[in-house]
């Protein structure tokens, strides 16, 4: 009887270390794959980065052009990347709420009132005009 409980104690211990040696083991396995999720993880956000620091040297390339006219001596000059001016929107804006100002203030009977109101309304008309005017010449 003795032999038989020592080798049932004998089991239950080989199989809990065997137990623990499977809980150890997937524990790893569940730490490495995590592991290779983060990795993942970063290289999706550095080629990212790297694509955006690339089209940023392209922006930044095609902003630089330079146009060379050649005059009828034969020498060559470099002309300076022509300047942006105001959009038709902005300027549509700066003249109505100009515009509408001025009306407003002499229309209304409260003058500062109306010239608010007036310029307020020029400046929204004004600009819708001049978004028009900006899509059209897209």
């Amino acid at each position: 009887m003795k032999v038989l409980y020592s080798l049932m104690i004998a089991l239950t211990l080989i199989s809990c270390q065997n137990q623990e040696k499977m809980d150890l083991n997937k524990a790893k396995q569940a730490s490495i794959d995590s592991m290779k999720v983060e990795i993942n993880k970063q290289k999706i956000i550095d080629s990212m980065q790297t694509e955006m620091a690339n089209l940023e040297k392209e922006k930044a390339a095609a902003q630089k052009v330079v146009v060379v006219h050649q005059q009828n001596d034969g020498t060559a000059t470099a002309a300076a990347p022509k300047k942006k001016g105001w959009s038709s929107a902005a300027k549509g804006a700066v003249i109505g709420a100009g515009v509408g100002a001025v009306t407003g203030a002499v229309i209304s009977k409260k003058k500062g009132e109306g010239a608010i109101i007036g310029g307020l309304a020029g400046a929204g008309v004004g600009a819708g005009t001049g978004a028009i005017i900006d899509s059209s010449k897209k």
